[in-house]
């Protein structure tokens, strides 16, 4: 009989996958919520993965700023900090957002592992 993973230890290596995915986003590219769970092999989990997302510390260096919502909108606010700081962040790497959108044929970015 296969033993399953205490809650915690599970919870980790999710977050360990998430990261490890998010981590391969290229500058100058953006990947959706649901993509990247999916890409983690998480199923759908895109709001979970906005959640850790929303945990990270200040001071990380993964590229969370290339994380947005579905069809390519921004979901954290204009006006917020965090907001503000995406939209420089992606700009900076010459991601171009307009009317708090991201085209995703031209920054859309796929994982060559996982897309066959």
């Amino acid at each position: 009989m296969a033993r399953q993973q205490p809650p915690e230890d599970e919870a980790q290596a999710r977050r360990a996958a998430l990261y490890a995915v998010l981590a391969q986003v290229p500058e100058g590219k953006v990947i959706s919520y649901g993509e990247l769970a999916r890409q983690a092999g998480l199923g759908r989990a895109a709001r979970w993965v906005g959640r850790v997302l929303s945990q990270l510390p200040d001071d990380t260096r993964l590229p969370w700023h290339r994380v947005i919502a579905a069809g390519g909108r921004l979901s954290l606010p204009a006006g917020s900090v965090s907001g503000e700081e995406q939209r420089m962040r992606l700009r900076t790497e010459g991601v171009t957002v307009t009317d708090g959108r991201v085209d995703m044929r031209r920054h859309g970015w796929q994982c060559m592992e996982h897309s066959g």
